[in-house]
C-alpha cells in the first residue's frame, strides 16, 4: 500500500520548469529517499507534497485519499532551511510548535521532556536558541518535527551540520520510528545513508524522475559483473572467454584479485571454472554504491 503517491506533477515558476510529469510511489512504513542533485526539484517537491505550494498540474494522495487540509496535522516536516526563532528560549518555542500540531502544551511538555533526556539536552530548556550551535540546534528542530507523532515525516537534508556521532544517532531514530510504523520520506546528497536506511527511493534531475524503486534492486541493475577473489598465493591468470582480471594484490599466502565476468556466462559456470584451477578462500559479487550508481544515472540522462 503507498502512503504517499504524487501523480503527474508539474510546477512552473516563470522561465523554469521546477517539475516535470514527476509521480513518485512511497510504500506505507517504509522510509523512501529521495534524491537528486542541487536545483533538480527535490524541495519543490517536498513542500507540494506538505502543502506549502500547490501544484500546476497533477495530485497528490495521502493515505488513500485526495490530499487535503486536514493532513498537514498528520505531516511532520524538518526543512533544509531551518525555521527556529533564534530569540526564543529552546523549550518554550518546543511547546509552542507542539501546539500548533494540535497538542495540547501538558502533554507537549511531558513528550519533550521525555526527548530531551533521551538525547541529553535538558540543560538546553531554558536558552536560547541562538546561543546553540548549528548541531544543536539540529537536534531541537528534529525533536519539534517528531513531537506530535506524525503519520508521515519528511526530512530534508537532515544531517546538515552534524558531526558523526550525531548522525548516526539520528539515523538511529529514524529507524525506529521506522519500525513504529510511521513512513519517511528522506531528502539527501548522502548516498551512503541512502544504502544504510533506505528501503526505495526516486532519484530526480533536471525536474523528472529518471530511476526508482528498491535500493537493492537498482544496485543489483547497475551491477558491471565485477567480483572479488581470493585465492591461495598462486599466480591468477585471465581466461578468455570467462573472465579477465581489473587488480591483484598479494598478501602473505593469498591473492586477492578483482575480475570481471564475461557477457553470457552465469555466476555458477565461473565459479566452477575458477575452482578447477584455483584453491578459493572467498568469491563475492561487488554491488555498486548508491553513489555510483547516483553518478551514472546522472550522467546518462
Amino acid at each position: 500500500m503507498y502512503f504517499v503517491e504524487a501523480a503527474n506533477i508539474v510546477k512552473q515558476f516563470a522561465n523554469h520548469r521546477a517539475l516535470d510529469r514527476v509521480s513518485i510511489q512511497v510504500p506505507q512504513g517504509k522510509i523512501f529517499g529521495l534524491l537528486g542533485p542541487n536545483g533538480a526539484g527535490k524541495t519543490t517537491l517536498i513542500r507540494i507534497i506538505n502543502r506549502i505550494t500547490a501544484p500546476d498540474e497533477g495530485s497528490v494522495y495521502f493515505d488513500g485519499h485526495l490530499s487535503q487540509p486536514s493532513d498537514i496535522f498528520r505531516i511532520g516536516y524538518l526543512p533544509e532551511e531551518r525555521g527556529l526563532y533564534k530569540k526564543m528560549k529552546v523549550g518554550e518555542q518546543a511547546i509552542y510548535f507542539a501546539q500548533l500540531k494540535g497538542m495540547h502544551a501538558n502533554d507537549a511538555r511531558r513528550r519533550l521532556i521525555t526527548w530531551f533526556e533521551k538525547f541529553e539536552i535538558m540543560s538546553w530548556w531554558n536558552r536560547k536558541l541562538e546561543e546553540l550551535s548549528k548541531g544543536m540546534q539540529q537536534k531541537i528542530q528534529f525533536i519539534i518535527t517528531v513531537i506530535h507523532q506524525p503519520d508521515l515525516l519528511i526530512f530534508d537534508e537532515p544531517f546538515s551540520g552534524f558531526d558523526p556521532v550525531n548522525t548516526e544517532l539520528l539515523k538511529n531514530e529514524m529507524l525506529a520510528l521506522k519500525n513504529a510504523g510511521h513512513t519517511l520520506i528522506f531528502s539527501t546528497h548522502n548516498m551512503a545513508s541512502v544504502e544504510e536506511i533506505c528501503d526505495e527511493i526516486a532519484l530526480i534531475n533536471q525536474s523528472k524522475v529518471v530511476l526508482s524503486g528498491n535500493v537493492n534492486e537498482i544496485r543489483n541493475r547497475f551491477k558491471t559483473n565485477t567480483f572479488r577473489l581470493n585465492i591461495t598465493n598462486e599466480q591468477l591468470e585471465p581466461e578468455a572467454g570467462f573472465f579477465s582480471i581489473l587488480s591483484v594484490e598479494r598478501t602473505g599466502n593469498h591473492t586477492e584479485a578483482r575480475i570481471q565476468k564475461e557477457a553470457g556466462i552465469s555466476n555458477s559456470v565461473l565459479l566452477s571454472t575458477l575452482a578447477q584451477r584455483y584453491d578459493i578462500h572467498s568469491f563475492v559479487e561487488e554491488l555498486p554504491s548508491m553513489n555510483d550508481v547516483f553518478i551514472q544515472a546522472v550522467k546518462s540522462n
